[in-house]
């Protein structure tokens, strides 16, 4: 199953032109990992819309202040991260539209994309929409989510990716607009 243009714009209004953009590449990377079901693809296109602020936004934002949460402590360590202040954490922010982070998740990434670890010194590939879009399908197959989604457990899926339930107003909303366009039951 794939979504169209028109289906993307409805669930996510503020994607405008960006949804052409990203279409083909969310249809190709929702097939190779099988996202391939009305439940599936309306989760994953909740989250992705929220992660990405309507597909808006493939590098996460904050400048060095923000970012160096990720470069030195207990996150940056827990990341991958060297526990020097040495930018790392600014290299490795959350890329993709679903926000890959840190070093450790960049390389099991590149990992999974590529079979090599292209991504430690190409972290920017993920900000390319192909590769944002099969990031983000990679990550949601690697934590099990097409079978929350089955089971329409949306706050799983929400914590699984976010560690918590940040901004869950918005994804809710989401999810409600892409079942509206994707579930509709058959006459």
């Amino acid at each position: 199953m794939s979504v169209t243009n028109e289906e993307v714009l409805s669930i996510m209004p503020n994607a405008r032109s960006q949804a052409g953009v990203f279409i083909s590449a969310l249809n190709t990377a929702m097939s190779h990992r099988n996202i391939n079901t009305p439940k599936r693809i309306a989760a994953f296109l909740a989250q992705v819309g929220h992660e990405s602020g309507q597909l808006q936004y493939v590098r996460e934002l904050g400048g060095t202040q923000y970012l160096s949460k990720y470069d030195t402590g207990t996150l940056a360590t827990r990341l991958g991260n060297t526990p020097e202040p040495d930018g790392d954490g600014q290299k490795y922010r959350g890329r993709g539209l679903i926000q890959i982070t840190g070093r450790n998740n960049y390389r099991q990434c590149s990992l999974g994309l590529f079979g090599d670890e292209r991504l430690l010194s190409l972290p920017e590939l993920l900000e390319q929409p192909q590769w944002a879009a099969e990031s983000a399908a990679w990550f949601w197959e690697q934590n099990g989510l097409n079978e929350l989604a089955d089971r329409d457990q949306f706050n799983s899926i929400t914590r699984r990716i976010n560690g918590g339930l940040n901004g869950l107003q918005d994804r809710l909303e989401l999810w409600a607009r892409a079942r509206a366009v994707l579930c509709q039951p058959s006459v």
